[in-house]
């Protein structure tokens, strides 16, 4: 039996106790992607960016519509409509009305959000219209039209282009 490949026969090397294998960590002390706010692939947090970072994660209810967008994966020219949250680790050019946004560092987003609230570590051009909070942390990079009704931008953090105050005022500004 030389030649057995290592994919057959995995269920029977598998240890009989679900107990002996960790549960993910998902909840408090992690983004919404289940990935611990403290790990080396994310960013340090400490003083008022940990309180930040921890306010912005119960933004989500638990049960809601969510999309991952994974690394390496390009999604492009479609509408996500119906969403609660969308993570975007990989590539995404399309138009959104959601309500949570994320992009990790390695991702990038390119289109046309409206949603309630952003919290970009990656890069975001387009049409940006957050109706609550946008969050720009120290690598995160937006550019393009941005309209905002709260904004944090970490040290670091870039914003640039036609920047608007009162996105909550949505298109009935006219001042």
């Amino acid at each position: 039996m030389a030649s057995q490949s290592p994919f057959f026969g995995k269920r029977d090397r598998e240890p009989e106790s679900p107990v002996s294998r960790p549960a993910p960590l998902v909840g408090s002390g992690s983004n919404l992607a289940g990935t611990p706010l403290h790990s080396s692939s994310s960013l340090p947090l400490g003083g008022a960016a940990a309180t930040q970072a921890a306010a912005a994660a119960p933004a989500v209810k638990e049960g809601g519509s969510k999309l991952t967008v994974g690394p390496n994966i390009k999604l492009k020219g479609v509408e996500i409509t119906d969403c609660d949250t969308l993570v975007v680790e990989g590539t995404v050019e399309a138009t959104m009305d959601s309500r949570v946004i994320q992009i990790s560092e390695q991702g990038a987003f390119k289109g046309s959000a409206d949603i309630d609230i952003a919290e970009i570590r990656g890069v975001f051009d387009g049409n940006l219209t957050v109706r609550e909070k946008l969050v720009i942390h120290s690598t995160g990079k937006v550019t393009g039209k941005i309209r905002y009704g709260k904004i944090v931008i970490e040290e670091g953090g870039q914003l640039s282009g036609e920047i608007t105050f009162g996105a909550s005022e949505g298109k009935k500004s006219a001042l």
